[in-house]
């Protein structure tokens, strides 16, 4: 591999009880743009170092979860601050080893730094103790630090999916391991080390490594909870793993996510048929919120299929990331890249049209890098693997249905349920709605263009377990204690 002119690798080592501690191993994290271009080095830290990096957390743990909210709160405001001031190194970093558009890296950056600022704004009423006054008595509901949380990040939104986990654990006296993915560990270990410089050492510990270190992350015993982000399949393997000490977890996993058009929707509304558009393919269709299979009734298809290509052509220009003109990235990885190829070849063989969106700004650029051209998918059957199965890049199936009942089933008979959407009518849209298994319904927009971080966020079914931002983001990374205090100390039957 060889570096591009004028860019200088960078290197991130782990960081143990507040240091960096050096690997032997390094691996090396190439360009998506140009894989001929190494962005930067990560450890490949060692099941011992991992020990390390836990013990250190549990020990920090017992002096952290006593400190009060004010400072926990002060702390996280500094690092606020200091994440802004890097804003743009950062969100270069990210683009670079990513492949994600500028404005996309730009809008990670600020989707964290709002969660971050609504965490810190909410921790002290999340957490504080209700106390109820009763006929029987007094009861305290206390909101108790969980212990060492164990938080695994994902390629995709490594930073926002980071630090949506960072904040409320520290919040809530917690410490905390993080290991980001290794398909892009560079800016979101660099946000994790910004934040640790205002916290005691240990409390926030970051390693990166292989299998045997994620076995270690979910098996050890000192760690007390797991939140991770990532596919179903993995989280599968964790939950097995994590069984014999019978952890806590959060995890937001893998989405299937339909965007139904009703027979109401304006397919003339050029605004409605951008926030489609860009719902199936910003980050290049790599979000598990992302819109990934469409349903529109049979009376508006063929109307709403020619105005969502002409939509489409006007907004993809996929091009190189630091180019202000593009729209769409490249995949993040080669195995992901080859994944959507196979689906989209799989559906022409079955017969489906696939049509080409976008303008690609420079050839050289794509043909060089991890390059995809979004598609659309037509005339496949309901249950085709690219309709039933989350593609995560950028292709979407377009296809009609007859009656409400209908979509509803085919959103319903998923495995999945993170997020859905439903556009038209807002009466009737809210109206079906209300019958969609999925964590949360967007009206008339979807994926992140309907995100609020105010509210929870997680799926049904094999979509997760558990939920993030709101209140009960907070909350989740703590324990329930009750304490009671009865007026009757003694049970009234019981015989002197």
């Amino acid at each position: 591999m060889t570096i591009q002119a004028g860019q200088e690798p960078v290197t991130v080592e782990a960081l143990i009880n507040g240091q960096h501690v050096k690997s032997l191993t390094q691996s090396a994290k190439e360009n998506p743009t140009n894989p001929a271009e190494i962005v930067g080095y990560f450890p490949v830290t060692t099941k011992e170092q991992a020990v390390e990096a836990i013990e250190a957390a549990a020990q920090a743990f017992q002096t952290w979860k006593k400190t009060d909210i004010e400072e926990r709160v002060t702390r996280m405001r500094r690092a606020i601050e200091k994440i802004r001031a890097a804003e743009n190194e950062i969100v270069h970093l990210l683009s670079r080893e990513h492949g994600k558009p500028l404005y996309d890296a730009h809008g990670e950056i600020y989707v964290s730094l709002m969660w971050m600022e609504f965490a810190c704004n909410e921790a002290a009423a999340a957490l504080q103790a209700e106390v109820k006054e009763h006929e029987n008595g007094k009861t305290i509901l206390a909101y108790d630090p969980i212990g060492v949380v164990a938080a695994i990040s994902p390629w995709n939104y490594p930073i926002a999916l980071s630090t949506i986990k960072i904040a409320p654990a520290l919040l809530a006296g917690n410490s905390i391991v993080l290991k980001p993915s290794p398909y892009a560990p560079l800016a979101a270990a660099k946000v994790a080390e910004i934040i640790a410089s205002e916290f005691p050492a240990g409390v926030i510990n970051v390693i990166h490594g292989d299998a045997d270190v994620g076995v270690e992350l979910t098996t050890n015993p000192h760690v007390t909870k797991i939140a991770f982000t990532g596919g179903t399949e993995t989280a599968k393997r964790i939950i097995r793993a994590a069984s014999e000490t019978i952890k806590d977890m959060t995890l937001e996993l893998g989405g299937n996510d339909a965007a139904i058009f009703l027979e109401s929707f304006d397919v003339n509304d050029e605004r409605a048929m951008r926030r489609i558009v860009v719902s199936n393919f910003l980050t290049t269709g790599q979000i598990c919120m992302i819109a990934k299979r469409v349903y529109v009734h049979r009376s508006i298809y063929d109307q709403f299929v020619e105005k969502y290509i002409e939509a489409a052509n006007r907004w993809i220009r996929i091009g190189d990331p630091f180019d202000p003109n593009t729209t769409v990235g490249p995949v993040n990885n080669l195995k992901q890249k080859e994944y959507v190829l196979g689906l989209v070849e799989d559906a022409k063989q079955r017969g489906a049209k696939v049509i080409p969106l976008g303008t690609i700004l420079d050839q050289q650029v794509f043909d060089q890098g991890y390059y995809l051209q979004p598609t659309l998918v037509l005339g496949c059957d309901v249950h085709d693997p690219i309709v039933v199965e989350e593609q995560f890049g950028p292709t979407v199936p377009i296809l009609p249905f007859d009656d409400e009942d209908q979509v509803i089933g085919l959103h319903n008979e998923s495995i999945y349920g993170l997020t859905s959407s439903v556009w038209g009518a807002e009466e009737e849209a809210i109206s079906v709605a209300r019958q969609l298994e999925a964590g949360t319904t967007m009206i008339n927009t979807a994926a992140v263009q309907g995100l609020d971080v105010r509210f929870p966020f997680g799926g049904f079914k094999q979509s997760g377990i558990g939920r993030e931002y709101g209140t009960e983001g907070i909350r989740t990374y703590t324990e329930q204690h009750v304490i009671n205090v009865p007026k009757m100390l003694d049970l009234p039957y019981i015989p002197e």
